[in-house]
Parts: structure tokens; sequence; C-alpha cells
């Protein structure tokens, strides 16, 4: 089972409230939002966009994953 997004997909995912990129971490089956400090799981594959089920990320979780670095989205068209 599989937890890597299409890199076409990677392309063009943002933010489902503030319409930004996020930051991809297909080792931890997440996308983040560093703005909003907020974590998207990603299920066999497919993101789940939904705001509700994005987990809120306190201080400390925040300072590991912006240190670490993702893969950006939303770089097409860029």
């Amino acid at each position: 089972m599989s937890t890597a997004i299409d890199p076409r997909l990677v392309e063009i995912l943002a933010c489902p409230e503030d319409k930004q990129p996020l930051l991809y971490f297909e080792d931890e089956a997440c996308l983040y939002n560093p703005r909003l400090r907020r974590r998207y799981p990603i299920r066999e594959g497919i993101p789940v966009m939904l705001i509700d089920e994005a987990e809120a990320v306190d201080d400390a979780e925040h300072d590991r994953l912006t240190a670490k670095g993702g893969v950006e989205t939303g770089k097409r068209g860029k």
C-alpha cells in the first residue's frame, strides 16, 4: 500500500482554506500548511483535503516539520 501522491497532483495541490501551497512529506504520508499549522493526512495515496479532517499542529511539531522541510506543492504555473 503506497502513500505516495502522483507527482502531477503535487504540482497543483493547495490548502483548501487559504489556497496557498503546502509542504508534502511522503515519508510521513501528510501535507502540511505551515501558515495555518494544519496537517492533512494521505490515505492510500489520496490526500484528504477536508478542513474538518485536518490535524492542528503544536509549536514543537511545527518547528520539526518546518526544519525538516518538504516538497512544496502548487508549483504548476509559477
